[in-house]
């Protein structure tokens, strides 16, 4: 495996922990996890690229080695997370950006929030839920006071390779090295025994304000870098997001520079399930439109 370094800043109100991989100095790609993982498991497409990148991936605030918030986190706090760790790191050249879930939602709103700073965006599986009805709210505001006030518990397991375990029975396509590998990274020791999760429980609880479609659209419509999207082959991830066909074409039509690569025999990780696949699209269209030797 091709080795990293850790490094911490201090940003905003939080420690926040970055991976790095390759030198200092050669083309920056910066690579951001989605809900409930780390930066470590791009570990898997990293060694499968070609081109020796520096990659910074933090751990999101509330995952991994990166600090804790109090007992709510905000979407909008990823947002001024990523806009202070680019300032640290590339106070003035736009970067190219990889995001999985969460993170490639946060990177599609980003990219159109500050267009000047992204020269190329990848996103896998990162297509923002549809709208939910506006009468929701009471009973959701309702839910997440009430999950304020009885704290969730951390996740624990027995061992690291009793949750590799349980990561290959959940999915099949985990070789038995890299389920090991994911569990090492995905947990903390336990103070009780075991290793637990380390993500933040209240990561868990109802999100209060709902998912306002518009907005997002209003965003990604002010995107100026080429985007491809990269989705598992088939509907399947749509039926699952409340995505019909009119949303989804309305959604793409909202990015003027967009392509889209389907990745067979893969789940919402597709990162885990076919890296070296997704690995060769992002060099593939990095090279087309934002190459290495450029810087």
């Amino acid at each position: 495996m091709k080795p990293f370094q850790s490094h911490f800043h201090d940003v905003r109100d939080i420690r926040v922990h970055v991976r790095e991989w390759g030198r200092r100095g050669a083309p920056m790609l910066v690579m951001l996890h989605g809900w409930s993982d780390v930066g470590a498991t791009f570990q898997f497409v990293i060694d499968a690229f070609e081109h020796d990148w520096h990659v910074v991936a933090p751990d999101w605030r509330g995952h991994g080695l990166s600090g804790r918030g109090h007992d709510a986190y905000w979407f909008a706090d990823y947002l001024g997370d990523l806009d202070a760790l680019l300032r640290i790191y590339s106070p003035e050249a736009p970067v190219r950006i990889v995001g999985h879930s969460m993170g490639g939602n946060v990177a599609h709103l980003y990219a159109g929030i500050r267009p000047e700073r992204v020269r190329a965006l990848v996103t896998l599986e990162s297509l923002a839920r549809a709208d939910r009805p506006a009468d929701e709210a009471p009973d959701r505001y309702a839910t997440w006071l009430d999950q304020l006030a009885t704290r969730k518990a951390p996740r624990v397991y027995e061992s690291v390779e009793a949750l590799a375990l349980r990561l290959r029975r959940a999915n099949p396509r985990l070789t038995e090295a890299r389920a090991l590998f994911m569990a090492r990274h995905y947990t903390e020791a336990h103070e009780a025994g075991g290793v637990r999760i380390a993500v933040e429980p209240a990561h868990r609880n109802a999100q209060p304000v709902i998912h306002r479609r518009a907005e997002a659209e209003a965003c990604w419509r002010r995107i100026t870098a080429p985007v491809m999207w990269l989705m598992q082959e088939g509907t399947q991830w749509q039926e699952i997001r409340g995505i019909d066909a009119e949303a989804y074409d309305r959604t793409r039509a909202c990015f003027a520079n967009l392509r889209e690569t389907p990745v067979p025999d893969c789940g919402h990780n597709l990162q885990h399930d076919q890296p070296e696949r997704v690995a060769a699209h992002i060099e593939a269209f990095l090279d087309e439109v934002a190459p290495f030797h450029a810087g």
